[in-house]
């Protein structure tokens, strides 16, 4: 299977460090060998390390260094958030997010849930057995 993840203008990118950590962003221009110029929706434009960024399947069609209202019209255009979201990257990040933010009452629900779970699961699985033994 071929490389596809290019460090390439127009790349979506996840922040891996750093106060913007975990926001996407698009990179808008390549500085040198070792950094980038990144923009997204909710922050202003920033040189930032390829250390700090890791590169998504996700790219859209921009040209070098566009105006913010052309950014968010071609993100809008290429429905980024939403493939970020159905992206198995993007939806193990938000289960982590939401578990993350559980309080100690929540996750004792949860459990008592995977509890009543696998009590249903092992009765059902008895059942088959049963039922494949007569």
């Amino acid at each position: 299977m071929p490389f596809k993840r290019y460090v390439e203008i127009g790349r979506v990118a996840l922040v891996n460090y750093g106060k913007d950590y975990g926001k996407l962003v698009v990179i808008v221009d390549v500085l040198d060998q070792n950094r980038a110029l990144v923009d997204a929706p909710d922050m202003e434009r920033l040189q930032m390390n390829f250390k700090r960024l890791s590169l998504t399947d996700i790219k859209i069609d921009i040209k070098r260094v566009p105006k913010k209202k052309e950014l968010l019209a071609a993100m809008e255009a290429a429905d980024v958030k939403k493939k970020w979201e159905n992206s198995s990257w993007g939806r193990k990040l938000i289960v982590q997010k939401k578990r993350a933010s559980l309080n100690d009452f929540d996750r004792f629900k949860l459990m008592l849930a995977k509890i009543k779970k696998a009590g249903l699961v092992r009765q059902e699985l008895a059942k088959l057995k049963k039922e494949t033994a007569c």
